[in-house]
């Protein structure tokens, strides 16, 4: 007997290759069964997802849902996990000060599965640019310890992923402590044997430089940013150092956020054979009503780009998985899998979407969240009044 069946859907599971009408089954917390048909007698509840589509529970690298602490912060099941995210990382909101806070009270408080980055600035993105006055994390380094994250990651080494460090000049002193931060973050990652997460828009270092001390397995986010320090020479061509840098391992990873996805910065680098990675949503308080809205959303505009679905959702599921070494549990619905799935319906129409520097795109298809299951269990539903 299963505990839930979904029925009927046009399953999309990148990590097998699968997009074909399947039916999946749930039992005690994983996924019991996949195959061609199976009876509702079998199940405690079902689902019938005709003309919808069934994939894995979405991942979303990059997040900001420190809610109450950080100002970037929102709270993750109604924003992650009802729309389909069922893991999240959250990049960087947290440092080695306010991280058993994150832990203790969002982390271990939440439905959503959390995971994090830890921020080499000890205070996390406590502050920023857009508080008055703007005080940037880097702005002094006396907030930049190895030890203490270091310390901080030996003792959450089952939440805490990797490193992050928001290169930007208006969050250093003006510029002035982003290579030392960056030196810093450098040595955190590698004491710890744990990838590094960059932020590059408006960073006065130049891209090259910072690719320069990036490893492979390290994530460069925002990669598609129209600002200063971007993928792209002044000719629209990607940098060289960019490739040199995919080919050591190096991955890019969207962070749509509210100022780091230009359709236009992504499309010329999509034609030069420049693809994302992993899609995120770089979803926090200042984009949650537009750009953004989630990571459906910003999946949806790579479909425009010229994605195609599964191709799209390999993004967010089997690879982002991987990055983040649960590809056995997560990421897919293969038997003996966590039970994390995603129903959604595939719209066609016309909808405007707007991208981070206000160009308006009209796109043709887009998708939208029906149903959540986490661990075997309907989460959210969406157009019942449930979830």
């Amino acid at each position: 007997m299963y505990d839930l069946l979904i029925r009927n859907g046009r399953l999309i599971d990148p990590a097998r290759a699968i997009d074909e009408p399947m039916d999946v089954a749930f039992h005690a917390e994983r996924v019991a069964a996949v195959s061609k048909s199976m009876p509702e007698a079998k199940a405690a509840e079902t689902i019938d997802a005709t003309g919808l589509i069934v994939t894995p529970g979405m991942i979303d690298l990059h997040v900001h849902v420190y809610e109450g602490v950080s100002h970037y912060g929102i709270p993750a099941d109604p924003t992650c996990l009802a729309r389909g995210v069922t893991t999240a990382v959250d990049a960087g909101s947290a440092g080695a000060a306010t991280f058993p806070g994150f832990r203790r009270y969002i982390i271990e408080a939440s439905a959503t599965r959390l995971f994090a980055l830890l921020n080499i600035s000890r205070i996390g993105m406590v502050s920023g640019a857009e508080l008055d006055p703007p005080v940037g994390e880097l702005d002094d380094l006396r907030h930049l310890s190895v030890p203490a994250a270091v310390r901080c990651v030996e003792k959450n080494r089952d939440v805490i992923l990797g490193i992050k460090i928001r290169l930007s000049a208006n969050l250093a002193a003006d510029g002035k402590n982003e290579l030392q931060g960056l030196k810093l973050a450098r040595e955190a990652a590698d004491a710890t044997g744990l990838p590094v997460m960059i932020h590059t828009p408006n960073s006065s270092l130049g891209l090259p430089a910072i690719l320069s001390e990036m490893r492979g397995g390290d994530i460069l986010t925002h990669c598609f940013h129209a600002h200063k320090s971007g993928i792209l020479d002044p000719n629209g061509t990607v940098l060289t150092e960019v490739h040199q840098a995919i080919e050591r391992g190096v991955l890019l990873d969207v962070g749509h956020g509210k100022g780091s996805l230009g359709f236009e910065i992504a499309r010329a680098a999509m034609k030069q054979g420049i693809l994302p990675h992993t899609i995120s949503s770089d979803l926090h308080r200042y984009n949650l009503h537009g750009p953004v809205f989630d990571l459906a959303t910003t999946i949806s505009k790579f479909l425009h780009l010229g994605l195609e679905l599964p191709d799209a959702m390999s993004r967010v599921t089997s690879t982002p998985a991987t990055v983040i070494k649960m590809a056995n549990e997560l990421g897919t619905l293969a038997v003996g899998a966590v039970g994390d799935a995603a129903i959604f319906r595939l719209m066609e129409g016309r909808r405007p979407l707007v991208d981070t520097t206000g160009r308006v795109e009209e796109v043709r298809r887009w998708i939208e969240p029906v149903t959540v299951i986490k661990a075997g269990r309907v989460v959210a539903r969406h157009g019942t009044g449930e979830g």
